[in-house]
């Protein structure tokens, strides 16, 4: 028995009359409603259509506009009737032609999304005929596309169970409508409509760390990613996916930094994501990194927010970033960052300023004599100390500043930071 007879015996007779008779009301109320407001706008639209110099050219516009119409519509017909009821050979090429009907007019895909067809074209999406899968999750892709119910409809009919287990089964082409569909199904995570995370998580995983995979496939599944982490209830399978390891490797690639940053900065609150990233033997060393990328303002505050969140409150995250030379790199930042990264590099630098403070309090050893306020000192040493610390001051802005000067000297003239580190005393400091 062929597959074709299989499908269509397994369901009652009643069902496909109904189903017929449903998609054959839709369609005629369809061709009606644009044929009506084809002659309206024709009519209504200028005065001088009334005459008769103008008046044949536009009907003869009118009949062959219907008459396209009227051709999409029966071509519509046969394919949602071949997607149903035909040969395999026939579901491949149906799917096609509603694909292609659905890309480009918003009513074909409200149309089609309620006469059964989305069921059969994700049944088609798992099949291990290539052309077959192809033309399924392309048509899927179409009729996703703005249509909050299609998008429900191919979630109830199991879209997510379908994904291929392993990705290099999927030639690229493929791999990208694939990604395409789940970033547009992923819309649905701010919504009551639930997402099983976990079969959709392992396949972004495995093609955004496939070398195969092109930069807009990447892009696509990271865009997935994100949207599912703006539910905190999708921490868990994200962070037990390495969803972190993998968006910290990815974060290092310029090109699609920004959205791997962006969910970083979404699972970063959470506890799980927090600790996986305390953990990384990648972080702060990657971070610290796109802090230097000056063409990347973007990517700069995105990075400078997860290392204030893991700094918050820890002083060994706070030690790994000092010892990783995190300070020269936030002064940099500080001074020719975008508004919101200099805040976010003076805040840090507050918090490595106090802490060096902190560690020059009391401890074992000899110590000097402390004065308590308003005691009297000697004056003469007092201007002696203050001198000494100016300098102290000015010589570590004077290193530092060299280090900025390097960096900065192919974006402006040198000569005027070197004037200004000169002309800067210790007063102008924000610290």
């Amino acid at each position: 028995m062929s597959d074709s007879t299989a499908s269509s015996s397994s369901s009652p007779i009643w069902l496909y009359s109904y189903i017929k008779l449903r998609f054959f009301n839709r369609i005629r109320r369809f061709l009606r409603s644009k044929n009506s407001n084809r002659k309206r706008n024709t009519t209504s639209s200028d005065p001088h259509l009334l005459d008769t110099s103008s008046l044949r050219p536009v009907k003869v516009m009118v009949k062959e506009s219907s008459s396209d119409h009227e051709d999409d519509g029966l071509g519509l017909q046969r394919a949602v009737k071949k997607l149903h009821f035909g040969s395999w050979e026939e579901k491949e090429l149906a799917a096609e032609e509603i694909g292609t009907l659905a890309k480009d007019d918003v009513k074909v895909r409200k149309l089609v999304g309620g006469l059964g067809i989305i069921p059969v074209l994700v049944s088609m999406a798992a099949s291990e005929v290539v052309d077959r899968r192809r033309v399924a999750v392309f048509a899927l892709v179409q009729l996703a596309n703005g249509t909050y119910t299609n998008k429900a409809l191919m979630v109830e009919a199991g879209i997510f169970s379908k994904l291929p287990k392993d990705i290099n089964i999927l030639d690229e082409p493929t791999r990208h409508q694939f990604a395409e569909l789940l970033m547009l199904l992923s819309s649905l995570a701010n919504t009551p409509f639930p997402l099983p995370s976990s079969e959709i998580v392992p396949f972004l995983v495995g093609i955004l760390e496939s070398d195969s995979s092109n930069v807009e496939t990447k892009q696509s599944c990271l865009g997935t990613l994100h949207n599912l982490s703006t539910m905190l209830d999708n921490a868990g399978d994200l962070v037990s996916n390495g969803v972190v390891d993998t968006l910290l490797k990815l974060s290092s690639d310029k090109e699609i930094s920004e959205k791997a940053l962006a969910t970083l900065g979404n699972l970063v609150v959470t506890l799980m994501g927090k600790k996986a990233m305390e953990n990384s033997p990648l972080v702060p060393e990657s971070l610290i990194e796109i802090l230097t990328w000056d063409e990347k303002s973007k990517c700069q505050e995105l990075s400078s927010y997860i290392l204030m969140i893991l700094a918050h409150q820890s002083s060994d995250q706070r030690a790994k970033m000092a010892k990783s030379g995190i300070v020269p790199v936030l002064l940099e930042v500080a001074l020719l960052g975008s508004s919101l990264a200099q805040k976010r590099a003076l805040k840090l630098l507050q918090w490595f300023k106090d802490e060096r403070q902190a560690k020059m309090g009391p401890h074992s050893g000899p110590q000097t004599a402390r004065f308590a306020f308003g005691s009297p000192v000697n004056p003469l040493e007092a201007q002696q100390g203050k001198k000494m610390m100016k300098n102290l001051v000015k010589q570590s802005l004077h290193k530092n500043m060299e280090m900025i000067t390097r960096r900065a000297s192919a974006s402006g003239d040198s000569s005027k930071i070197k004037a200004l580190i000169i002309s800067t005393s210790s007063k102008s400091l924000p610290y």
